[in-house]
């Protein structure tokens, strides 16, 4: 296992990848980032594992063709951590993203990775992790704890309250759904009805059929109102979309 960093804060971070070349520059550019505090490399899933157990991870990089343990079985073991690493992709094969991405992934990088698409993957881990500890207060003044990224998928508007859904339950919280649109703008929380916020990497499908709009979040189709219906097709086709080299 290689070790690079020395930054006294920040996130800590392994990347796994059976290719040398690949590995190593992955860790040199998350080593220049400014939010990286330490970086770790190791050369297969398994020694991800290891390395897992080792010591604190934040994020792990991770590819998903490696011999024996591959990535995407890695992401299945992590899936079932109480506090799981944010999870990247990163990757030659683009067939793997909607698996990657029913894993939880953060984000999915195809190699060769550009410094300014690994940043933006790094901001998102960063905006995950800190709104892992965002709070609400409900009313019998109990704080529940809300992992957005990767666990809240949409908001519901219940009058004075609001009801935020996970894959496997819902919090009832005395917090206005207007609030939680300014709070959580950042963290990719959109409004797309009047009753309702989505996370916009939960969306898994976005369908308009006879001038009428709906997304599905797994089982979940909620409605899109007309006037919201172009602006989340929009930043849907922006966030899918791969940048031009010279931008």
């Amino acid at each position: 296992m290689n070790t690079r960093g020395g930054k006294a804060r920040g996130l800590r971070v392994l990347v796994a990848d059976d290719e040398a070349p690949a590995r190593e520059e992955l860790a040199y550019l998350l080593g220049r980032d400014s939010r990286i505090a330490a970086v770790r490399t190791v050369g297969s899933g398994a020694e991800a594992l290891r390395a897992l157990d080792a010591g604190p991870v934040d994020a792990l990089f991770l590819d998903i063709r490696m011999p024996g343990l591959g990535g995407l079985d890695l992401g299945r073991i992590l899936a079932r951590f109480r506090e799981p690493p944010r999870v990247v992709f990163v990757t030659a094969h683009d067939e793997h993203a909607v698996e990657a991405f029913e894993l939880r992934a953060v984000d999915y990088l195809l190699k060769p990775v550009r410094e300014q698409r690994l940043a933006e993957a790094v901001q998102r881990v960063c905006e995950s992790l800190a709104l892992a500890t965002a709070s609400v207060e409900p009313d019998d003044g109990e704080t529940i704890a809300v992992e957005l990224g990767g666990v809240t998928r949409f908001v519901e508007s219940q009058g004075d309250y609001a009801r935020l859904h996970t894959t496997t339950q819902s919090h009832l919280v005395r917090v206005p759904l207007a609030t939680l649109e300014v709070q959580w703008a950042e963290a990719g929380f959109v409004r797309i009805h009047r009753s309702h916020l989505v996370a916009l990497h939960h969306i898994d499908e976005m369908r308009v059929d006879s001038g009428h709009c709906t997304v599905r979040l797994g089982d979940d189709v909620l409605q899109v109102s007309r006037r919201h219906t172009r602006e989340l097709r929009d930043m849907l086709v922006h966030r899918a979309r791969p940048r031009r080299s010279d931008e």
